[in-house]
């Protein structure tokens, strides 16, 4: 067995929030992780932004990085395409609801893929005492959105073992992103999960765990 570190981005989850973020800063939030927990060379899996953070942070520190997975997401850029999730986050009211299912109505006038919605409802929490709000950092996200679906920022390659994973249903990773994700990325490798789209670890979480350790365990 080996110990795992779950770790939120910056402005997701229970991570700190800020105004700054790019993805040269979320690898320096990974570096500080790590030295902060005294850890040598790691193991790094991340999913879409997630995994633009840990490919950024790979070229820039790969002295840090033992093997790298990175789900459904290449090294390039992508055009904007969640314009409407974050108008739905932005319309919603909190000073008007009382309960989860307040703020799901809400969402429902402008999103109607149900799995997205289930998503979006999970950042919610109570603030204080009949007050919802959102885990995320909204405001940030929303103004630094463009710049995080543009390409990584980091120049070079990383020539340790990489694991790209890519959901069958998926169209983050393209036949003709091989090319460029073997330039940055010489010792990589891609597997398709079936019957997985963007969001493979849930889609298909028995492929897609049994790829992620047998890339650890056997490279």
């Amino acid at each position: 067995w080996m110990p795992c570190h779950l770790v939120d981005l910056r402005n997701h989850g229970k991570s700190f929030h800020s105004d700054e973020m790019s993805h040269q800063i979320m690898a320096e939030d990974i570096l500080n992780y790590i030295n902060h927990y005294q850890l040598d060379k790691v193991n790094l899996l991340g999913h879409s932004l997630g995994g633009k953070a840990v490919m950024q942070f790979a070229i820039s520190y790969p002295e840090r990085v033992n093997k790298l997975i990175v789900a459904d997401i290449a090294p390039r850029a992508y055009r904007p395409h969640h314009q409407t999730a974050f108008e739905a986050l932005l319309s919603v009211d909190f000073s008007a609801v009382s309960a989860r299912k307040d703020v799901e109505l809400q969402l429902e006038k402008y999103i109607t893929d149900r799995a997205m919605l289930l998503f979006l409802l999970k950042n919610l929490y109570w603030e204080q005492e009949n007050k919802l709000s959102w885990r995320f950092n909204l405001k940030t996200l929303s103004e630094k959105y463009a710049d995080l679906v543009g390409n990584i920022e980091a120049k070079g390659v990383f020539g340790g073992k990489t694991l790209f994973l890519a959901g069958e249903k998926s169209n983050y990773i393209l036949p003709e992103d091989e090319i460029l994700i073997r330039e940055k990325f010489p010792d990589s490798q891609i597997v398709k999960i079936k019957n997985a789209g963007h969001w493979l670890q849930v889609d298909n979480s028995q492929d897609f765990n049994n790829s992620v350790k047998d890339f650890l365990i056997k490279g």
